[in-house]
């Protein structure tokens, strides 16, 4: 009877490869148990809030800020219902520096976030799309837009992927895998934290 040989890295692991031919880009992807649910208590929810992205355009469009502002105004305008934490704030923070829709100067020693002109015409395009995510009524209702962040950071982070494995050199390719790898490794580390 033939017999599937032991996976070396252990019974949990999945390893996945994205590789350009001929490159090294070699993603080891450890989906844990379940293939892709989050270690063997499953999903967890986040806390529920607006759609940090939308927030922060529309705080931004008003006047520049720094991410803890930015956490206060959304916690006044919900009247409570809702505080981000600086765990949603800051990468959201950073994907709009990526789309080219903010730029960070220091301000007081802060790092301060500033709309572009970029960003400026998307929020007076979208505006009405983008709505009024600190509404306490909605939040109320149970809206939870927090995973729709993280869900839109794991498309750009895909995109950015796709380019590096397109047009990166051999070294960058490398230097990829690292990075994702070490991403990796730090999300499960959030599921190991009770406090997250």
């Amino acid at each position: 009877m033939h017999r599937t040989p032991p996976n070396p890295a252990g019974p949990h692991r999945h390893p996945r490869r994205a590789r350009r031919a001929g490159g090294p880009l070699d993603f080891d992807w450890d989906l844990g148990p379940g293939r892709g649910r989050p270690g063997p208590r499953g999903p967890r929810r986040g806390r529920k809030g607006g759609d940090v992205r939308a927030a922060a355009l529309l705080l931004l469009d008003e006047a520049p800020a720094h991410g803890y502002h930015l956490i206060q105004q959304i916690a006044a305008r919900s009247e409570g219902a809702w505080s981000p934490s600086p765990g949603s704030i800051y990468p959201v923070l950073q994907q709009l520096e990526d789309e080219g829709f903010i730029d960070f100067e220091r301000v007081d020693g802060r790092k301060t976030a500033t709309l572009t002109d970029a960003g400026k015409a998307y929020v007076e395009e979208h505006r009405e799309t983008l709505g009024e995510p600190w509404d306490p009524e909605q939040l109320r209702r149970g809206g939870d837009a927090e995973s729709g962040a993280l869900i839109t950071s794991v498309k750009t982070l895909n995109a950015a992927t796709r380019q590096v494995m397109t047009v990166g050199s051999l070294a960058q390719q490398a230097k990829a895998a690292e990075i994702v790898n070490e991403a990796r490794r730090q999300l499960y580390g959030l599921l190991a934290d009770d406090d997250a």
